[in-house]
């Protein structure tokens, strides 16, 4: 089997997988605690990977380093997982939180201008205003009508919050800490996002759970599937196509997911949404394909 081949099929494959990401959101939490589901899943996670880093003896990071490291994770999977997960639960369809999620780079983008002094190029701009008018047309029709496929503001709002949340990990994780070894970065990070749902799950003091035989292949999939092999397989492919052609390989998740979406669950999408839908990912694809910073990370946890 050629490299090309390889290499096509291990990108069918880490797309299969990333799809499922809010598809498991959707299916886990009528059966327990979102934040719940996700403090064991980050905290299991991390367990596998410290363990990865012992055997590949890669030292723990120290000081600032590790406060940065923690940081990036609160961020990344903490505050985007917990907030995205809770919006699922209340009503937010996992298609549409997957668009979101897709505009994480673009955040970052805008982000970089304003606190690294970045230069953003005119294309860049143009294709955040078409992806912001595609996101507003995917989400106001939900907005405002009642009854199946709705959703109300808040969700939408948790939503957005959490991409947000997930642009300035990925610039805490462009700075220092970039060099450091994957697997130890990996279970840092997801010791921080593991706190932060903790902290959620104590406050909202929801402990639901009915052990259905669904919660308990979702969460290994979690695990096993998307942090496990989908975050091996996104490096792989990082490493041997560059960030630049992942980064439009990801493009392909959100329809994937919306499709997934209405095959299991029925969610469905309107005709203004699903030009809102392209309109969203031609514009990602737009402000994407300009040329990307040398220190450019891809962090789309899911």
């Amino acid at each position: 089997m050629g490299a090309g081949m390889i290499v096509a099929l291990a990108s069918a494959l880490f797309v299969l997988i990333w799809s499922t990401g809010f598809i498991v959101a959707r299916a886990l939490v009528p059966h327990a605690a979102p934040e719940l589901i996700l403090a064991i899943r980050l905290t299991l996670t991390t367990l596998l990977l410290f363990g990865a880093a012992v055997y590949a003896r890669q030292a723990l990071p120290r000081g600032r380093r590790l406060g940065l490291h923690l940081a990036a994770g609160a961020m990344l999977h903490g505050f985007y997982l917990t907030l995205s997960w809770w919006a699922v639960n209340n009503g937010m369809p996992a298609g549409i939180m997957a668009l979101l999620g897709a505009l994480q780079p673009l955040m970052v983008a805008v982000a970089s201008v304003a606190f690294l002094d970045d230069r953003l190029p005119g294309r860049a701009w143009g294709g955040l205003a078409i992806a912001i008018i595609g996101v507003g047309c995917v989400l106001f029709p939900a907005i405002e009508r009642s009854g199946i496929g709705s959703i109300t503001i808040w969700p939408a709002l948790a939503g957005i919050a959490a991409v947000l949340g997930m642009a300035a990990g990925t610039l805490i994780q462009r700075g220092a800490i970039a060099g450091d070894g994957i697997a130890i970065s990996g279970a840092v990070q997801n010791a921080g996002g593991a706190l932060v749902a903790l902290t959620a799950t104590l406050i909202v003091g929801d402990y639901r759970w009915d052990g259905n035989p669904v919660l308990w292949i979702g969460l290994g999939w979690a695990v096993l599937g998307l942090s496990v092999a989908g975050l091996s397989l996104l490096v792989w492919l990082v490493r041997h196509q560059g960030p630049t052609r992942m980064s439009m390989l990801l493009l392909l998740v959100p329809p994937l997911a919306a499709t997934e979406a209405w095959l299991l669950f029925g969610e469905r999408l309107g005709p203004v949404q699903l030009v809102g839908f392209a309109l969203a990912l031609g514009g990602v694809m737009l402000g994407r394909s300009t040329r990307p910073s040398p220190h450019q990370e891809i962090a789309e946890p899911a």
